[in-house]
Order: C-alpha cells, then sequence, then structure tokens
C-alpha cells in the first residue's frame, strides 16, 4: 500500500510516519515539498504519487493569526480536504482526515457527539468544519477524527509553552474555565495505524468510514493541565521558578485573545470505541508518557 502523509514535522505527522511505517511505502511531505494553499499544488502531488490512502494532519493551526488570514486558513483547512478527496475518490482511494473540538462553540453542558451541530466561535474553527464538509461530499470513504488539545515530543505545544514558562517566571496566570481532554499525538497515531491495518486485513467495503471523536479519556482545564505539567517537570528534577501554587486560576474574559475559544471542549468518543473497540486512556496516562521524552535530559 502506498500511503501520502502530509504535515511529516508536525506533531502528529512525525507520529504517523512512525506508527503507519509497518503498514507500506509512505511518501510524507511538509511545507517545503508542496504548499497546501495552493490548489494546483496539492492536486499534482496526488496525481504524481498515486496513493492508496491519503493521510492529512497537516492545517492551518495559528487560532489567533487565522482571523487576520482567512483566506490562508481556509485554502489550507477547508479547500485541500476537498481535493484529496475529489483525487481519492478518482484513484479508488481513501482519505483519513484530523479534524478539532473548536468546530463546537462550547455552550453544551455535556460532551459533544457527531451528531452535534457544528457553530465554531472563531475562523479557524470555521475552515475546520468547511473541511470536514468538504471531504464529506468529495470522497465516500473517509475517515474524519475529531481530537482535542493535541501534545506531541516533537513541535510545539501547550505543554511545552508552559515549561518554558515556567523556567522563566515565578509565577504565572492560567484560564481555567475552558475544558477539555490534552490528546497524545503518539497514541492518536497509534490508534491510526490500527484503522489502517484493520481496513487492509478487512477490505473497504465493510469499513465503517465516517466522523468520530478521538480523544483522550477525562477532563481538564487549562489551568489544571498547566499544574499537572509543571508537578511531573519537578518529579523529574527539572529546575523550575514557578511552582503549582503559583499558578493562578483566571477567567477567559481576563485574558483576551483574538479568536474566541469555546469554553467546553470535551467530546464524546463512546461511538468511536463501541465502532472499532479502541479507546484511548485518560489524558494524564498520554501526557505522562509526552512529558517523560520532552522532559529526558
Amino acid at each position: 500500500m502506498k500511503i501520502l502523509l502530509t504535515g511529516k514535522n508536525g506533531q502528529l505527522g512525525f507520529e504517523l510516519q512512525r506508527a503507519l511505517a509497518p503498514l507500506g511505502s509512505i511518501v510524507a511531505v511538509d511545507r517545503e515539498e508542496c504548499n497546501l494553499a495552493d490548489g494546483d499544488a496539492v492536486r499534482d502531488l496526488v496525481r504524481s504519487v498515486a496513493p492508496d490512502l491519503i493521510v492529512n494532519p497537516a492545517a492551518y493551526t495559528a487560532v489567533d493569526k487565522a482571523e487576520s488570514e482567512p483566506e490562508l486558513a481556509a485554502a489550507i483547512n477547508a479547500r485541500t480536504p476537498a481535493i484529496f478527496g475529489e483525487e481519492a475518490d478518482r484513484l479508488g482511494a481513501w482519505v483519513i482526515h484530523y479534524s478539532t473540538d473548536y468546530v463546537f462553540d462550547g455552550e453544551k453542558t455535556g460532551a459533544y457527539r457527531e451528531t452535534d451541530l457544528t457553530r465554531p466561535l472563531n475562523v479557524y474553527g470555521l475552515t475546520k468544519s468547511d473541511g470536514e464538509l468538504a471531504l464529506q461530499h468529495s470522497c465516500a470513504r473517509h475517515l474524519i477524527l475529531r481530537t482535542s488539545w493535541v501534545i506531541g515530543a516533537h513541535g510545539q505545544n501547550f505543554a511545552k509553552t508552559m515549561l518554558r514558562l515556567a523556567a522563566e517566571r515565578d509565577s504565572l496566570s492560567i484560564v481555567a474555565d475552558q475544558f477539555g481532554a490534552p490528546t497524545s499525538a503518539a497514541l492518536l497515531a497509534d490508534v491510526t495505524a490500527q484503522l489502517v491495518g484493520r481496513a487492509q486485513r478487512e477490505g473497504l467495503e465493510t469499513f465503517p468510514f465516517g466522523l468520530y471523536h478521538a480523544v483522550s479519556a477525562g477532563v481538564t482545564s487549562w489551568h489544571e493541565y498547566a499544574c499537572f505539567v509543571v508537578e511531573e517537570a519537578l518529579k523529574a528534577g527539572k529546575t523550575l521558578q514557578a511552582a503549582p501554587e503559583n499558578i493562578r486560576p483566571i477567567t477567559t474574559d481576563e485574558y483576551p485573545l483574538p479568536a474566541k475559544r469555546p469554553l467546553n471542549s470535551r467530546l464524546d468518543a463512546s461511538l468511536f470505541a463501541a465502532t472499532f473497540n479502541l479507546a484511548l486512556p485518560d489524558w494524564r496516562s498520554g501526557v505522562g508518557h509526552i512529558l517523560q521524552q520532552i522532559l529526558q535530559p
């Protein structure tokens, strides 16, 4: 099987190269090899590779910057999935695409299910929602995995930012009224590999394509998440100026940003677990494993 993988240097793309390697021949690209904002370049890439499977973790993820660059965000997050779907359909291939909790407005009291209506609050969420719809309409053989708060040992993320700030400052102020589940890029990549393996074994005709929520179990706030990261770093012997008790909880209103965030980013992953007999562990497990790699001397 030939696999076309985008975003090879991103958090998830980096892990997918490892996880998918035993399953086929991978052609992995990043922005240097293909500008995903260039529709013609994307189409030419697919036609030159002629893959059996397209795996697309790449995205425009600068949430605040997207407010001032909506066209660029839309080109990468909405138009490119449509092109991948069209080309995959023409080739008889299939597509795995990743989306985000930010497609929701965060006003629901419980965890969001796949059947809940999307209502994004910012340009990033809107373009990701548009990308989901574009892929669904262009290719029947699609697997869309919505996830949240991704953390990987490779690339930039919230945990690495907290470690840097805690080393530089003796106190931090972190938002405590936004809730979700940090999800390990490594675990998400391993889960993806298991899904691809199932498709290889059982065939595509009966594979349960569609949209699923794939996130770690449990729920936390950004504040609780920051405290956990600092606690684990201190246990590992890292020297920091800010201890957990010096991390002050604040409200979203106290930390205004260009892009509005959903307060509730919890995703219900029960459909994914029931369909594939797979469930990601509690968020602390995945984050702890990633932190071990980040904190290695």
